[in-house]
């Protein structure tokens, strides 16, 4: 997971259509700066001539909280990185769709049991998130793809090299494809001395991979409970979003409890929301431009099919206000 840190940072690629970028402002310095409210406050970045729909989206005084304090074991303890604000990101270089590449495509690794999270209801909210087209894909057996495979100490369980898998997606990336994200059955581990990855991306080539394997119980031989396929379901929302935005260029959020967080185990990840921060939200409004109201009012109603009713009733919400400023 630190090397997919590394390629958040410098693996950076740029399209024909990225967007005018104001004059570079000095880097920020690793610390813990961006826990300070105002330090979280001035890294959203000036709102000040936006249109009010968008002014009221990206409010940090509504509906957003500030990031967990982290544990011992938690990801910014283990890997403490450097804040990137919205004005760090657009003079940072990265992808932004273009007429010609609209489009996120998902493709299934191997095969995929009754109970794994339905691909093709993951796929609306992928659309709705992001707001552009989405297409899945036919499956490919792993037997096909090109990538190193080890059996995990503790688990004794299959895993895959992500980052091999990585570089055997890129040959495959269709013409009109803004990002290819992979979803696989299979555990995944990011280099030999790393016990596992639940996901990695890599934003210079617009690829990534999943896995499902621990976001179900059953992986650890652990009881299914009550609302055991909607916690499956938002994990791997979780996972999905959170590997898709580092494709556009975003790197681990530490300013908001935010999806773009980095996490360390499933624990910490279990604690972010769905949604991006007022941080976040803006750098994937400033690279796509979609109407906020109605990304949350149809990412509400992704939600609420997939049983996720928290987070739908979040969007909701937040649909409302942006749209007329009541709640």
């Amino acid at each position: 997971m630190r090397w997919l840190v590394l390629l958040a940072v410098v693996a950076c690629g740029s399209d024909s259509g990225d967007r005018a970028r104001p004059p570079a402002k000095p880097a920020r310095a690793p610390g813990d700066a961006a826990a300070k409210p105002e330090s979280r406050i001035a890294a959203i970045g000036d709102t000040s001539l936006l249109p009010a729909d968008v002014r009221r989206a990206l409010d940090p005084a509504i509906d957003f909280s500030p990031p967990h304090t982290p544990g011992p074991d938690d990801w910014l303890t283990q890997h403490p990185e450097t804040p990137q604000t919205f004005d760090d990101y657009i003079n940072s270089e990265f992808h932004v769709p273009t007429d010609q590449r609209r489009t996120i495509y998902l493709l299934p690794l191997g095969t995929f049991t009754a109970d794994a999270p339905s691909i093709t209801a993951l796929s609306s909210i992928v659309h709705a998130y992001f707001t552009l087209d989405v297409k899945v894909l036919a499956a490919v057996p792993i037997a096909e793809v090109t990538a190193k495979t080890r059996i995990n100490d503790s688990t004794h369980k299959r895993q895959l090299l992500a980052s091999d898998i990585l570089a055997w997606l890129t040959k495959r990336i269709p013409d009109d494809a803004y990002a290819l994200m992979a979803v696989t059955m299979d555990d995944l581990y990011p280099e030999p001395k790393w016990n596992y990855v639940f996901g990695m991306a890599s934003l210079q080539e617009r690829v990534g991979i999943q896995s499902f394997a621990r976001q179900d119980p059953a992986f650890f031989g652990d009881p299914r409970g009550a609302g055991w396929k909607q916690l499956a379901f938002r994990r791997a929302t979780w996972t999905l979003v959170h590997e898709i935005s580092h494709m556009f260029g975003m790197q681990h959020c530490v300013h908001f409890a935010c999806v773009v967080a980095g996490s360390n185990h499933q624990a910490e990840a279990d604690l972010s929301p769905l949604h991006p921060c007022p941080v976040c939200l803006h750098k994937l409004w400033w690279t796509i431009r979609f109407d906020p109201a109605k990304r949350e009012a149809e990412l509400a109603k992704a939600l609420r099919e997939l049983g996720i009713d928290d987070e739908a009733a979040w969007s909701e919400r937040r649909a409302k206000w942006i749209r007329d400023g009541t709640r």
